[in-house]
């Protein structure tokens, strides 16, 4: 950020008085412009034992299969986000939607909220940011395939708690470290 949209004026990074971060403030009317995470939205569609995936017709990680999801909109809840992004990317309308999972990736500062839902009368079609689309069994997930980390760890222990027959919620941090490891970090007793 060079400039201030309140005011045009220029902007320069210091800590502001009472804060410990770094921001960028106007050096004219001293408004501090804060950067804060994204907040994705998605969910998980099931319809007679199978899951919802997209194949992804937009980057990043093009033609990889993925959970509906993406950024929430100002003026939005996160369910509405998720219900949206289900329509959206699949032309599908999920009920029912419950929290599952909360996912901080820190390492490109977006915080994840998974939803599961019931994809209704089974109807989805691929929307314009989907090649195709398709309802899998657990065991014809294709795992190699997946777009993010984040989509994994859902599916993985959404199944691990459908056969148990109970759901809770999920906290966890997905890291990615400097030499491209990734990690999960997960809360219990969320």
């Amino acid at each position: 950020m060079k400039y201030c949209s309140q005011c045009g004026a220029p902007v320069s990074v210091r800590v502001p008085e009472g804060d410990h971060l770094p921001r960028h403030i106007c050096d004219a009317c001293d408004t501090v412009h804060y950067q804060n995470p994204k907040i994705v939205a998605g969910c998980i569609p099931e319809w007679q034992g199978r899951i919802l995936l997209c194949r992804r017709a937009i980057e990043p990680r093009y033609g990889l299969w993925t959970l509906p999801a993406g950024f929430m909109e100002n003026h939005e809840s996160a369910v509405a986000a998720a219900a949206r992004e289900a329509r959206e990317e699949a032309n599908a309308v999920v009920e029912d939607l419950r929290l599952y999972g909360l996912y901080s990736l820190v390492h490109v500062s977006q915080v994840y909220l998974m939803f599961r839902g019931r994809l209704k009368d089974g109807q989805a079609r691929a929307g314009a940011e989907t090649l195709e689309l398709r309802l899998f069994a657990e065991e014809d997930i294709p795992w190699d395939e997946l777009a993010f980390t984040v989509v994994e760890e859902t599916l993985r222990q959404y199944f691990a708690e459908r056969r148990q027959g109970a759901f809770s919620v999920h906290v966890g941090d997905i890291i990615r470290t400097t030499d491209n490891q990734t990690h999960i970090h997960r809360y219990t007793g969320a």
